[in-house]
């Protein structure tokens, strides 16, 4: 079921009431057989004046307090993570500054061992800088779980989250059942960006958490035994 955790919008108009994007990003390689899972927090929304480090901040929290994963938070409006809308020639190389920025993202994703995506929503969908994200990297996402953390007003992203759940399937990752919807987000947030309704957030949070800690472990086991890339 989705869990909402009171929120909703059909764009990222919350987008103006929110604190600047942090560096949370931990570097240490992760996917070890037996430790704990790494969980890559992909911050969708770009824009200016967003709304989306307020709501990716606390569920990183949330993720590190719950005991089972090691934390990458990735934004995508960090110069460092943008990558170009034009898409080269097919076996033509890469121009060095594009290559750096995409071997970066290349590596954080791969170590990931499931994805959680924080996304508002534009005109019943999700930002075309998360879409062109997603569409640089293949192998990356391949057998592992994804979960969603909506926010926008009436609809809490919702309809984002239903045109990504297609893409990641034909990316041959799994999303999980559980995810999160903030309605009104923008009021759902105090001004030390925790939500009013914190017990019933973190309920909410807890629920994708262990969906994404049961497949996540089960997937990095079967990718241990046989590499997806066969069955791809």
């Amino acid at each position: 079921m989705t869990r909402t955790a009171d929120t909703t919008s059909t764009a990222d108009t919350a987008d103006t009431a929110s604190t600047p994007a942090s560096a949370e990003a931990e570097s240490e390689p992760g996917g070890a057989a037996g430790g704990p899972l790494r969980l890559a927090v992909i911050v969708g929304s770009v824009r200016e004046g967003r709304f989306g480090p307020v709501v990716s901040r606390w569920f990183a929290q949330e993720a590190r307090t719950y005991g089972d994963f090691e934390v990458d938070v990735i934004d995508l409006a960090e110069a460092e993570h943008e990558l170009p809308v034009a898409f080269p020639e097919f076996g033509a190389p890469l121009p060095p500054a594009v290559q750096a920025v995409r071997s970066g993202l290349s590596e954080r994703l791969h170590a990931a061992d499931a994805f959680v995506i924080v996304t508002p929503e534009y005109n019943h969908s999700f930002p075309a800088p998360l879409k062109n994200t997603i569409d640089w990297f293949r192998e990356e996402w391949q057998a592992k779980p994804a979960g969603f953390v909506s926010y926008g007003g009436m609809a809490g992203g919702q309809r984002a989250v239903e045109h990504l759940r297609p893409v990641f399937a034909e990316l041959h990752a799994v999303t999980v059942r559980e995810t999160l919807s903030f309605h009104m987000a923008w009021e759902r947030f105090d001004e030390d960006g925790r939500p009013r309704d914190e017990e019933g957030s973190s309920a909410a949070a807890k629920g994708m958490l262990r969906q994404l800690h049961w497949w996540g472990t089960a997937l990095r086991e079967a990718r241990a035994k046989s590499p997806y890339g066969s069955a791809a």
